[in-house]
């Protein structure tokens, strides 16, 4: 076997040896490193994948919010209407909905608009005004004869518990229930028939509200209204102004009280008290 030495000249180590003399030190170095303890060594900081949080649509804007704010602040609040589960209402409830596209612009506008078939959607102020008078409760059972476009009916479900109402012209009721429905309002209840009559299925109601004129307070309307029950109508002759009346029902007495003069179209159809 032969001895491998290294020689040296002048001194230094010959290159073969100065090689391995410096592997060795950086494996050394590598050593020391890797297996340092934890005091000995800068710690580095390994950055985590920052989490993108979940996203959730944002809700639709309404772009007709402002113009009933508008329409309660200067047409409602201007005047006598205080009642603040009255004032949401007519802020929450989008009228233009209820209005035929022709007339959607002046859906909010200080007076009645025609609705189609001789019938109207009534003025905002005259709305918020009967609504008020008759001092809805959340816990209500409300009869209304006239539905018409479904706009009051609609007002009266933001307030009373069950809405029940009552249209002459058939294609009006269907309209009212498709669009009724497609606005999410499944506690009221629309039926074709004479309004006059009331809907006795459903009686005693706490409210009712009559939104066309008949010449006199329809008997049936009278039965049909609860003990301590309040009714809002206009009354008068067709094709004139009317009193707007309230009726109040305490125990076996009906008291009645005038509001303001008013123009509705006239309760229509075949009917005689019952």
């Amino acid at each position: 076997m032969v001895k491998r030495t290294t020689r040296t000249t002048n001194g230094r180590l010959a290159p073969a040896a100065s090689a391995a003399l410096a592997f060795t030190i950086l494996a050394t170095m590598i050593l020391s490193t890797q297996c340092a303890a934890p005091g000995d060594a800068t710690p580095t900081s390994i950055p985590h994948p920052t989490a993108t949080p979940a996203t959730t649509a944002p809700p639709r804007e309404d772009p007709y919010q402002a113009a009933r704010a508008q329409m309660v602040e200067s047409q409602m609040k201007s005047r006598d209407i205080s009642d603040e589960r009255v004032l949401r209402s007519m802020e929450k409830v989008p009228r233009r909905e209820f209005v035929p596209e022709s007339y959607q612009e002046l859906a909010h506008a200080d007076r009645p608009l025609p609705i189609g078939y001789g019938q109207t959607i009534s003025q905002p102020y005259i709305v918020a005004l009967m609504t008020q008078l008759l001092e809805v409760g959340q816990s209500d059972k409300v009869l209304e004869v006239g539905t018409g476009s479904g706009y009051q009916a609609a007002i009266m479900g933001e307030l009373a518990d069950e809405v029940y109402t009552v249209e002459i012209i058939e294609e009006l009721a269907k309209n009212a229930t498709e669009l009724l429905d497609r606005l999410g309002y499944a506690n009221i209840h629309v039926r074709h028939a004479d309004g006059y009559y009331g809907w006795k299925d459903h009686a005693p109601y706490d409210v009712i509200i009559v939104t066309c004129a008949p010449d006199h307070i329809p008997q049936p309307l009278l039965n049909q209204l609860a003990d301590g029950g309040r009714m809002v109508i206009p009354v008068g002759p067709p094709g004139a102004y009317q009193a707007l009346w309230k009726i109040e029902r305490e125990d076996d007495e009906i008291v009645s009280r005038r509001i303001t003069g008013v123009a509705f179209v006239p309760l229509t159809g075949e009917h005689g008290d019952q």
